[in-house]
């Protein structure tokens, strides 16, 4: 399931958790984090659930540091080093 082993992708449906009816419409009360907070974002270019055009404008949105791997939706799964470099690049960039 787009690069996902089947019984990986299955157990992850089946923990996933529907999303609030009222999501779509709530009114935003407080700053995104991501207008005060640095962001880091991987983009999976072979994505099929979320298009990687739609994942790059909200990447720009958010002034996010962007790494664009071949990787389908759940890069973590299919690419973990990957994802893993970005993250610790991500903490050593915002270490104090």
């Amino acid at each position: 399931m787009n690069g996902v082993p089947h019984a990986q992708a299955a157990a992850l449906t089946a923990e996933q958790l529907p999303l609030a009816e009222s999501a779509p419409t709530e009114t935003l009360t407080a700053t995104p984090a991501w207008e005060t907070i640095p962001s880091w974002d991987v983009i999976g270019t072979a994505d099929r659930l979320d298009l990687p055009a739609e994942q790059l404008r909200m990447a720009d949105r958010a002034h996010a540091h962007i790494t664009e791997i071949k990787a389908p939706h759940l890069a973590m799964a299919t690419d973990p080093s990957a994802v893993t470099k970005v993250i610790t690049e991500a903490a050593k960039a915002t270490a104090g």
